[in-house]
């Protein structure tokens, strides 16, 4: 197909002007951004008991209770900041504890519930995290993400171009950040299935961000007399479909996780739901954005002429 056909081609097709709302989308990424920092400098994460270290028990009663009611005995028996949740069906219940009890918690808790309990309670595990642990979890999950993200900086300058690298690199910190940000002002309990589910973000993110990458490096071999604005906006609206039709059909799949997996997988779910959508909208206008910001060109996506082969002979 020639140039003239190729130039054609994409006229008759409506174009988006996604470049056109980048400087609106700039805004709201940077205030995103900063409410993210700012409520990890107030809040903190809601560290779990992965990372602060305490102690899990599961129970078994023999008939469903309340779980109002099983915080409120369990905080009348004095175990101070418990946290309950069903585990599995309503009849397995969790209960997390912080540090300062004794080798007898788990009788001391069972017949501290049997007190307000018709039924049964069956003590099944108990296990305990040290504060070392914890500390250690924090420190390799930290360093996780920052591998994780130095590692795609270098992938995306080796296949694409370094401009690119930075945009992906920028894409993915903000993915997180925004993620994390959320966590924080909500207080939700950031343990390691969160972790987890951050660093799948990574993933998700990243995909989304090379599919439209590519079509960008393509199109600006292909279309030559387009500015880089037109170019992006060409190739994000032909990667649209693709990448809607993506995203939904996996967030279909994660509110169903979200409604139906338990209270074991919420933390799981939510941090994918919200790096989903984050990351979607950080493809088109941060990896994007970043691109024009670094001012990339044609001459930056050419392919090298081999010596002794004259320009014209080129496909």
């Amino acid at each position: 197909m020639s140039d003239q056909l190729k130039g054609d081609k994409v006229q008759t097709r409506k174009i988006v002007d996604f470049m056109g709302h980048r400087k609106a989308a700039s805004v709201v990424s940077i205030i995103l951004i900063l409410g993210s920092i700012i409520s990890f400098a107030i809040n903190g994460l809601n560290y779990g008991l992965d990372f602060t270290g305490g102690t899990l028990v599961e129970v078994g009663y023999s008939q469903p209770e309340p779980l109002k009611n099983i915080r409120n005995t369990i905080t009348d028996a004095g175990f101070a900041n418990a946290v309950v949740v069903q585990f599995g069906s309503e009849t397995d219940i969790l209960v997390r504890l912080p540090q300062g009890y004794g080798d007898t918690l788990g009788t001391d808790l069972v017949a501290a519930l049997e007190q307000n309990f018709a039924g049964s309670i069956t003590l099944r595990r108990i296990e305990f995290v040290g504060p070392q642990v914890g500390d250690e979890l924090k420190e390799q999950g930290g360093l996780a993400m920052l591998m994780a993200l130095g590692l795609v900086m270098l992938y995306v300058a080796f296949r694409f171009q370094l401009k690119f690298s930075f945009g992906a690199v920028a894409a993915l910190a903000h993915d997180v950040i925004i993620t994390l940000g959320v966590f924080s002002v909500f207080k939700l309990d950031f343990d390691l299935t969160v972790l987890a589910a951050v660093l799948a973000v990574i993933g998700y993110s990243l995909n989304d961000t090379i599919v439209v990458s590519d079509r960008i490096r393509e199109n600006f071999r292909k279309i030559r007399k387009a500015d880089a604005e037109a170019v992006i906006n060409i190739s994000l609206t032909e990667t649209l479909g693709r990448t809607l039709v993506t995203s939904l059909t996996t967030l279909l799949v994660l509110s169903a996780l979200f409604l139906f997996g338990g209270e074991l997988i919420h933390g799981f779910s939510i941090a994918l739901i919200i790096g989903v959508v984050v990351g979607t909208y950080s493809s088109i206008y941060v990896a994007a954005n970043i691109l024009l910001l670094t001012g990339v060109s044609k001459e930056d996506l050419m392919i090298p002429v081999k010596e002794g082969v004259e320009v014209d002979d080129m496909p």
